[in-house]
């Protein structure tokens, strides 16, 4: 038996992580997603939806202007990392959809994926994958390409682009076990 070492205890696992794997979508979920619209992610492509992110970007980069003894460099480094962080915990981390009118069909999807129906590189979604790496370029420029702001800012970048990119969503890594 592969599980059982010589004394048949079971063996120690090594790993830290633990690697969660989705149940497959029943044949009524996949017909609860058809039935109805998806409000919880056909804002996205609302009239003004792309908007509300320059205007919050805006917003967070005032708000860090103008509290004491915060510099141009740790402003435009506050305001990438809560952006991202903002953006990580929207569109990654949450599950589910906040109506009980679908029965759950959209249980097992992030809003990520719900976007668009999970299609890949519709024009909300590249919007939605443009605007932090130009806030990460605009961030980088404006703290004078200094290492420490540099990397900071790079992590954030990555942590918020990897899991939109498309080969991610087969290997949900970053997907915590609730």
């Amino acid at each position: 038996m592969p599980d059982t070492a010589a004394g048949g205890r079971r063996r120690r696992s090594s790993s830290i992580l633990q690697v969660y794997h989705e149940p497959p979508e029943t044949l009524e979920q996949i017909s609860d997603q058809a039935a109805l619209p998806n409000l919880n992610a056909n804002w996205t492509n609302a009239k003004g939806a792309w908007t509300i992110h320059i205007v919050l970007i805006a917003c967070l980069k005032i708000f860090y202007d103008v509290i004491p003894g915060v510099s141009q460099e740790t402003s435009w480094t506050l305001t990438n990392m809560t952006y991202m962080f903002g953006s990580y915990l929207m569109f990654h981390y949450v599950r589910g959809i906040p109506f009980e009118f679908n029965s759950g069909a959209f249980d097992n999807l992030n809003m990520w994926e719900q976007i668009d129906n999970g299609a890949q590189y519709t024009p909300t979604k590249k919007f939605l994958l443009s605007v932090p790496i130009v806030l990460f370029l605009l961030s980088t420029h404006y703290t004078h390409y200094d290492l420490t702001y540099f990397v900071i800012n790079f992590m954030a970048v990555l942590a918020v682009v990897i899991p939109k990119l498309p080969f991610v969503r087969p290997i949900p890594f970053l997907h915590m076990q609730r």
